[in-house]
């Protein structure tokens, strides 16, 4: 790894020290002997990270990533890049300030993000990320290092991407949209809340106030961490892969093979849709399952956009899907007793490509998957649904998620379930 590589994992460890120690340390043992604390919990952390980095380094061989890592346990890991789904290269701050990146790869059948490497160059990990792909049999046309930032000396630079942008979205309709959510709407509500508790009970304790604000924190931080997230997010074809470039504070770009998606879902929140604005992610084998934190899943298409580009944008990753011509019918209408509000809004189709699941009555969701990505097809009927003579027809994925056409008439549950498997086959 780069040779600031243990630096930055020593401030990572210097916020958590502090954190751990917190301020009520302070007080009992005093400036010095906090000061004191600090320093030696820094010195050992230091001198962790110098020891891991000194003995963690990877190696190609063959068709084959090779990760070593530990002193007293030795481990290495091999990682088969036929099973590669995609390359990260990730910056958070820190990095960004050093001129360093971090590279991330996603495997099929991975419980989370495998092998990361951190940190290297920024040239230095293009152009792993460029030759992981090429040894994996599916190499995009050469990128270049990321804009801004200057190669590391004596490396030689990829030439300039031969790419073809799809769609860069606009910051002020990122701000808008998270401005348009339940969370926004409820904070008005909630310091108005707090501040009549305050005033009829005359509390004004450090703790209740400290409590008081993050908690308020708290419901903030899903739109603010969407936003950074999201902030000049752009995407990119080169051939058949996409490349997402995102992030404010922590800069992401994700290469993902076209023929590793497994799904695409389109998503409808309630308050979007009176500006006609929706929201794309696609599902890669590996990522939904194993990352349970959404800011680590890779998955996004389109964190919003109109219906234009949407259907653009569905159309590159599904070729010959039109998202606006999409069959679906709904459950029959003896469903209405399990679904008496949202029966008339979910339904299932069959596209001559994808398999077309529609969910949701506040927010409403689409799912497509096509047929060739249908690992299993799976018949499910619950004790109403037997009474009911209804079935759930369940398309799984190697993402995990699949989508389900619900509550299906029994003899159209056990056709829809076999038509899927045939079309799955050929």
């Amino acid at each position: 790894m780069h040779p600031l590589s243990p630096a930055l994992h020593g401030a990572k460890s210097l916020v958590v020290v502090i954190a751990g120690l917190s301020w009520s340390t302070l007080s009992r043992v005093g400036f010095g002997w906090f000061a004191l604390l600090v320093t030696v919990f820094v010195l050992g952390a230091t001198v962790l990270s110098v020891v891991s980095w000194w003995n963690t380094g990877y190696h190609l061989v063959g068709r084959e990533l090779r990760v070593y890592e530990g002193l007293l346990w030795r481990r290495t890991r091999a990682i088969p890049l036929e099973r590669l789904q995609a390359v990260e290269v990730v910056r958070p701050l820190l990095a960004q300030l050093t001129g360093l990146a971090e590279l991330r790869l996603e495997v099929v059948g991975g419980g989370k993000t495998e092998a990361p490497l951190a940190y290297l160059s920024v040239a230095e990990a293009t152009a792993l990320r460029q030759r992981l792909l090429a040894v994996a049999g599916r190499a995009p046309t050469p990128a270049a290092t990321e804009p801004g930032v200057p190669a590391a000396p004596g490396t030689p630079v990829a030439p300039a991407p031969a790419g073809r942008r799809l769609h860069v979205v606009r910051n002020q309709d990122l701000l808008v949209s998270q401005l348009l959510t339940p969370q926004a709407f409820l904070l008005p509500v909630g310091v108005v809340f707090v501040g009549a508790q305050f005033l009829s009970e005359g509390s004004w304790s450090f703790i209740a106030v400290a409590s008081t604000l993050t908690a308020m924190a708290g419901v903030v931080l899903q739109p603010v961490r969407r936003v950074l997230d999201d902030w000049s997010f752009r995407l990119d074809r080169d051939d058949g892969t996409l490349r997402v470039h995102n992030g404010l504070l922590e800069t992401r770009v994700q290469t993902v093979p076209l023929h590793r998606v497994q799904t695409v879902r389109a998503t409808w929140p309630l308050l979007w849709r009176m500006k006609g604005w929706l929201r794309l992610r696609l599902e890669v084998a590996g990522y939904s399952a194993g990352e349970p934190d959404d800011r680590n899943r890779p998955d996004r298409l389109l964190p919003v956009g109109d219906a234009g580009t949407g259907a653009m944008v569905v159309a590159e990753v599904l070729p010959g899907v039109r998202l606006d011509e999409l069959p679906g019918t709904p459950p029959p209408s003896r469903a209405r007793w399990l679904r008496p509000l949202s029966r008339k809004v979910v339904g299932a189709g069959l596209d001559e490509r994808v398999f077309v699941a529609r969910s949701g009555l506040l927010t409403r969701q689409l799912t497509l998957v096509p047929y060739a990505r249908i690992q299993s097809v799976r018949v499910t009927q619950g004790p109403a649904q037997r009474l009911l003579r209804l079935a759930t027809v369940h398309a799984d994925t190697a993402g995990g998620a699949g989508a389900a056409a619900v509550d299906r008439d029994l003899a159209d549950a056990w056709e829809l379930a076999a038509e899927l498997t045939e079309r799955s086959r050929a």
